[in-house]
């Protein structure tokens, strides 16, 4: 396999959390994970960079204000007082630390994100991500924050279609939701389903409106089997330039490889949730090691931009192994590692065998029995051969009334400030809070376009108060304080002028322009054609 750049994420802190004793969920196994990949000396052929913690700013672009505000406030013995329900969640405990943990997770994923959108990687991996249950204003399924949904939307950025799939023994409810109406992201989830958490994702489940047919859902059984997901994921490529034909009935019927050949993904999003492996606490699957990094070797060759990302997995000495093997994957080293476990600090945890191994147990493949298997995968295709070929990404329509308007001033006027005028950003904190609020008022019809010299009255009126009766200068000083006005307005348009369109949005009391900005993946494109 040729080298590629890969980019690896990874905080400290993250090992220290606790969802509390005898919950499932253990961040400290990214801490083994970790211990591992490094005691077999992968850190030295990637680059390894520390995530910047994600902000309640970056939070809000999917999650609500109030509840990015909930988990901010937060804390064991303020849940009763804060939970408007009232009723604690085994599932999703307010542990100490909740919010920074989450930070920690979601920023890992966004700096994937941008590091991709920015060509410096070919594969950016953040095992401690993938958490895709959450949802819009809740947590669920051990999820707080939707780093995935928060990742995806920042690639929508830059790249014209994203292609998410999740091999998680779970349905990933959470970022299907969040983009079942859009068809610049693709979901494709392959996971458990029946009696079993979070009771969604059937194959009928296919999006709608502008998204209909872009949400895949491959609904399993007991049992899954290395053979069985090899066979609605692996493509058979052979024999394609001998029997044409043949091989591509046969091809077409591979659920990924019709994606990746129709839909034509500028990106990929890979969820390894590892409570798909054999002998994991809540999964209920039989797969093997190698069986759940194919699917990283499979879009590892398919040479596309490539994010992976952790998830489930509640034995941990299994994850730590999983991971570390699909890090050798994303390397293409996978052949050529040890599999007996050199020393680390948790050497003792991989006991009996201590090596980089994962074995089938003997459960039943319920998927076998009545043709389960193809009958879904021929209603999966079905659903796909009614996509149209690689759907485009069309510039939306600028809105009439600009944010210049909005403030009383013409293009002409603010093109001649931006040539003549050199400002610092520094400058402009002092009058942000009131221009902020002439612009909230203006997008909720509180004020006309033309009375934005009323607004410029009232910002006079806070500029005299500002200069004290015993001033020598308060001209000056009035000049001044107006000269800052004038340059935040060209600030702001900056910040318009690098947006398709936008559109007023519940207020947020954590972001500032942001509000204004169009969230809806639609629109989140540059407006010039696309670098890729």
């Amino acid at each position: 396999m040729p080298q590629k750049r890969i980019a690896y994420f990874y905080d400290p802190d993250v090992g220290c959390f606790s969802y509390g004793l005898g919950h499932p969920m253990k961040p400290h196994r990214i801490r083994m994970t970790h211990d591992l990949v490094s005691a077999y000396g992968m850190l030295d052929k990637m680059k390894v960079l520390r995530p910047r913690r994600s902000t309640p700013e970056n939070m809000t672009a999917f999650h609500t204000d109030e509840y990015i505000d909930f988990l901010y406030k937060v804390t064991p013995e303020t849940f009763d007082e804060l939970s408007l329900s009232g009723q604690r969640c085994d599932d999703n405990p307010a542990f100490e630390g909740v919010f920074e943990f989450c930070s920690i997770s979601a920023g890992g994923s966004v700096d994937a994100a941008q590091m991709l959108n920015d060509g410096q990687t070919d594969i950016a991996i953040n095992w401690a991500g993938g958490l895709h249950h959450a949802k819009k204003r809740e947590a669920s399924g051990f999820c707080y924050i939707n780093d995935i949904v928060l990742a995806i939307l920042e690639l929508l950025r830059t790249y014209s279609r994203v292609l998410y799939i999740d091999i998680d023994c779970h349905h990933g409810d959470g970022v299907e939701e969040a983009f079942y109406t859009t068809d610049r992201v693709l979901t494709c989830s392959f996971h458990k389903f029946g009696e079993y958490f979070p009771g969604t994702g059937t194959v009928s489940d296919i999006g709608m409106a502008k998204g209909l047919g872009y949400s895949v859902n491959v609904p399993l059984r007991d049992g899954l089997t290395d053979e069985g997901l090899k066979k609605v994921f692996v493509p058979v490529r052979t024999v394609i330039y001998y029997y044409y034909a043949t091989t591509m009935l046969t091809r077409l019927n591979k659920i990924i490889d019709h994606i990746l050949e129709w839909y034509r993904p500028a990106v990929v999003v890979l969820q390894c949730g590892a409570d798909s492996l054999a002998g994991d606490k809540l999964g209920c699957f039989n797969v093997t090691m190698e069986g759940h990094a194919m699917c990283v070797q499979h879009l590892r060759k398919a040479g596309l931009p490539l994010i992976l990302l952790g998830g489930g997995g509640y034995t941990t000495k299994n994850v730590a192994r999983l991971w570390t093997y699909e890090t050798a994957c994303a390397l293409g080293i996978e052949d050529t590692i040890d599999r007996n476990l050199p020393w680390n600090e948790y050497f003792e945890w991989f006991g009996p065998r201590y090596r980089l191994e994962i074995a089938e147990n003997n459960m039943d493949d319920v998927n076998a029995r009545d043709s389960y298997l193809d009958r879904v995968l021929q209603i999966v295709v079905n659903n796909l051969h009614r996509l149209p070929h690689a759907p485009s990404v069309q510039l939306q329509e600028v809105p009439k009334q600009s944010l210049a308007d909005v403030l009383g001033r013409k293009p002409q006027d603010l093109e001649e400030e931006e040539e003549n005028m050199e400002y610092n950003p520094a400058e402009l904190s002092d009058l942000d809070d009131r221009i902020q609020k002439i612009v909230r008022r203006a997008y909720e019809g509180r004020i006309e376009v033309d009375s934005a010299s009323e607004s410029e009255m009232e910002l006079d009126a806070d500029m005299s108060d500002s200069s004290s009766p015993g001033t020598s200068d308060a001209g000056a000083a009035r000049r001044t304080i107006k000269q800052n006005f004038q340059k935040s307005r060209l600030t702001k348009r900056k910040f318009f002028r690098s947006s398709i369109s936008f559109e007023p949005i519940q207020e947020n009391r954590f972001s500032t322009m942001k509000r204004y900005s169009l969230w809806h993946p639609d629109n989140m494109v540059n407006q010039w054609p696309l670098s890729r």
